[in-house]
């Protein structure tokens, strides 16, 4: 059994814990951050391939005190690196750190560079090379402020890196974050769904993956694949397991509008280019005069922030209008919006039933819950 950490976006770690059990996981912790795990390579891979929620899957190598630099590069120095990664395979160390008392975070980072090329030099002679920009090997450090962990990263690129979105407007939300969202909103595939400030469609194609039952990993590659403990054909079974349990594409109850023609035009394209162009119906629309294309279901809108003051401006002259729409057109639609601007339920005027705290990057923000029954009454 290996220990592993899965990192998340802030405000879902409990949601990750649960979705990590259901691949086969043991032990899950959830802590700030993420979720740490136990497995074999299966649950490693399947987490890697199944999680729409988690952003890398770490796996836990070693971890002792320190008071000095020093004592980092004799953690590193006794691992075997040359059994969990071949001398051809390129690599790069990244330092992250929580109240360490050492000056220089990027002298630990080039010790255990140091650590891990010496110990290959001792087995055999030669030293692996170092590749910053696209390494096939990560090794993570992480600091407290009196131990260090080493792990080595078996996703490569971020999980949230599904390969599907091609075209973006500008400032898209992260694809497990998007996901994250989703889940929160309780929408289960079945169930009609809309996105009615749908930007380069995240949200839809999240929500049509879930409804496909299509792993998120099914597009692309991982890092686990260049490690020296790859199972070539354990890993073959899981992925064609996954690809056998994907439904045919058909039209779903899921619908998509912007008031923006560019973000229409690149919603249509990514669902097009990820093999959805048939299941969603995606339109030119303002939000204010979008109707529900049936009698209950789950909005879900992701409003600009407002972070400029011509755009406070405009957005305080909008809610006012988004919250009468929702009372003349969505009574019965559970309706979720995702923002860091606090004044949306005040100025909307529709008390929220439920706010969750989430973090888009290092951005606080909110999901809020509005559940829209007839003549909704005002704060």
């Amino acid at each position: 059994m290996n220990t592993y950490f899965a990192t998340c976006p802030r405000g879902l770690e409990a949601l990750l814990a649960d979705e990590l059990t259901a691949v086969g996981a043991g032990k899950t912790q959830a802590v700030a951050g993420g979720v740490q795990f136990v497995g074999d390579w299966s649950v490693c891979y399947r987490a890697n391939l199944e999680s729409r929620l988690a952003t890398r899957i770490l796996w836990h190598v070693a971890h002792g005190p320190y008071t000095r630099e020093e004592d980092i590069y004799r953690l590193a120095m006794t691992q075997p690196w040359h059994e969990f990664f071949d001398l051809s395979r390129t690599f790069r160390v990244l330092t992250t750190a929580t109240k360490s008392p050492l000056r220089s975070i990027d002298f630990v980072t080039l010790r255990v560079k140091d650590a891990v090329c010496d110990r290959f030099r001792a087995q055999g002679g030669e030293r692996p090379s170092v590749d910053t920009r696209e390494p096939d090997v990560r090794i993570h450090v992480y600091l407290t402020e009196r131990d260090c962990t080493l792990y080595l990263d078996t996703s490569g690129a971020p999980l949230w890196q599904r390969g599907l979105r091609q075209a973006t407007v500008e400032a898209p939300l992260k694809e497990n974050l998007a996901a994250g969202i989703l889940k929160l909103t309780g929408w289960q595939p079945g169930m009609p769904f809309v996105d009615p400030m749908c930007g380069s469609g995240t949200f839809l194609l999240e929500a049509v993956q879930v409804a496909l039952d299509r792993a998120p990993g099914l597009g692309r590659g991982f890092a686990f694949e260049k490690l020296a403990t790859f199972e070539a054909i354990n890993w073959a079974k899981l992925r064609a397991d996954a690809e056998a349990r994907c439904k045919p594409v058909a039209p779903l109850p899921i619908r998509g509008g912007d008031s923006d023609e560019r973000a229409v035009r690149a919603t249509r394209r990514n669902l097009q280019e990820a093999g959805f162009g048939g299941a969603v119906v995606v339109e030119r629309a303002d939000m204010l005069e979008t109707t529900p294309p049936a009698e209950s279901g789950i909005l879900l809108a992701n409003p600009p922030y407002g972070e400029r003051i011509g755009e406070q401006e405009e957005l305080a002259a909008f809610y006012p209008r988004l919250g009468e729409a929702l009372k003349k057109r969505w009574a019965g639609w559970n309706c979720y919006f995702f923002t860091a601007d606090t004044r949306l339920p005040k100025l909307v005027r529709l008390k929220p039933s439920r706010k969750t705290p989430l973090f888009n990057g290092a951005l606080e923000c909110r999901l809020y819950e509005i559940k829209v029954v007839a003549g909704s009454n005002r704060h």
